[in-house]
């Protein structure tokens, strides 16, 4: 009773009070913030297992990290950081490619005016190790046609699927249709990897997650990682703080609070 801690559930977080299994409570690192807490566990957790678990980064690979300024990106770049000389392409808008770089992103791209697999080649002829995908669709042949010998790809996500500020049958009809497929026999002969991850039927895995979370707090308490916050808004604010993700205007994570204290502003500050 009375511990700070961050919590893992597959929905109904939107309020103010929550019961949830002790087990899935984790104590919160000495000097982190509730908005980092919140900030943590769900996208830190995502990118080290596609990462290290999957992808089982080493030093002087290469990494293709989609969406690169949102939650799971900064948390992926700041985890390839960990590794020595991890070359980073990241795709953004081209607004965010400075707060890219400064992360640590190598190579920055507009994903908007440029086709990224052919910016890649130019640098990388022969492609990336790991391609971090939470596209979907047609991007993921494009991913999988990126790897090097060896190479892997982590589909962790869908986002084609959504295209606007409603969901689009077509546009799920799309993806569904360009969706990637490929057999055991052809894998055989290509030597690449594809894996599919999704933390939210990990429900039954508390011993495999505790360990993941154990390791990104020691991570925090060293100082090599911290969350990106974007904005922190109140309950009473939530379609504005959706408006702000489905714009593609955020850069890190965007927080929801039950009350916003008077004297914060609502831009975070990290």
């Amino acid at each position: 009773v009375g511990d700070k801690v961050m919590i893992l559930a597959r929905s109904g977080l939107w309020q103010e009070v929550v019961n949830v299994p002790a087990n899935r409570t984790f104590p919160m690192p000495e000097g982190m913030s509730f908005e980092e807490a919140a900030a943590l566990l769900v996208n830190y957790i995502t990118a080290h297992m596609v990462l290290f678990d999957f992808g089982n980064l080493r030093p002087n690979q290469s990494v293709l990290i989609h969406m690169a300024a949102g939650g799971v990106g900064t948390a992926a770049i700041q985890l390839c950081k960990t590794v020595e000389n991890v070359t980073i392409f990241g795709t953004a808008s081209a607004s965010k490619h400075d707060f890219l770089r400064e992360s640590g992103v190598t190579h920055p791209i507009d994903y908007r005016t440029m086709d990224y697999a052919e910016e890649i080649r130019k640098i990388s002829p022969k492609g990336v190790d790991i391609v971090l995908d939470p596209l979907g669709g047609a991007d993921t042949h494009k991913a999988f046609n990126l790897l090097k010998p060896m190479g892997k790809i982590i589909i962790y996500g869908a986002a084609n699927v959504v295209t606007g500020k409603k969901r689009s049958l077509l546009a799920m009809a799309k993806t569904w249709w360009h969706q990637f497929h490929i057999s055991a026999l052809q894998l055989l002969s290509m030597n690449k990897a594809v894996c599919g991850y999704h933390l939210g039927y990990m429900d039954e895995e508390v011993e495999l997650l505790g360990n993941v979370v154990a390791k990104l707090a020691n991570l925090y308490t060293q100082g090599k990682i911290k969350p990106k916050i974007d904005s922190v808004w109140p309950f009473d604010q939530v379609g504005d703080a959706m408006r702000q993700m489905e714009e593609k205007k955020n850069v890190g994570k965007v927080i929801l609070v039950p009350e916003l204290p008077k004297e914060e502003s609502k831009k975070g500050e990290n």
